[in-house]
């Protein structure tokens, strides 16, 4: 089975203060049909808008939603209610001196908070299985290591 996603994207060239330089606006759209405009830019470290979404966090964004969800599914299977599910989840990013670069290593630190106290030890198994599930870190080149906690 296979499902298609798409994207719009829109850049427009703006003037810059000195167009001597040779940097060009790296602020654009995206856009997915009946959702909001996703206002997008470059990382700060790569002369981009601080203040907007850049790929970096959004592929972080995806791999950490991903994760719970994928993570709601195996634990709904093995019968854990989870009443909480937080993440601070770290992406390191290695940039060559050539300009190039690429995600090294992402880091999640799911705590999760759930109902049954005697499968504590199973809800902190499933983020194995959860990863193993998960289309986008089955996407990814590099390491997704977890480290999770669990409560009641």
């Amino acid at each position: 089975m296979k499902h298609l996603f798409k994207a719009q994207l829109n850049w427009t060239s703006k003037k810059t203060e000195d167009s001597s330089k040779r940097f060009y606006s790296k602020t654009h759209q995206i856009k997915i049909e009946g959702k909001p405009i996703l206002e997008v830019s470059a990382a700060k470290a790569f002369k981009g808008d601080p203040e907007l979404y850049n790929p970096e966090d959004l592929l972080l964004s995806s791999l950490v939603s991903c994760h719970m969800m994928s993570y709601l599914y195996v634990c709904s299977q093995n019968g854990i209610e989870v009443l909480e599910y937080s993440d601070n989840a770290e992406a390191t990013l290695e940039v060559n001196p050539y300009g190039s670069g690429h995600f090294v290593e992402v880091r999640l630190y799911p705590k999760v908070t759930i109902v049954n106290s005697d499968k504590v030890n199973l809800a902190l198994e499933l983020h194995f299985k959860a990863n193993q599930l998960c289309f986008i870190a089955n996407s990814c080149n590099f390491p997704i290591l977890h480290e999770a906690s669990c409560g009641i």
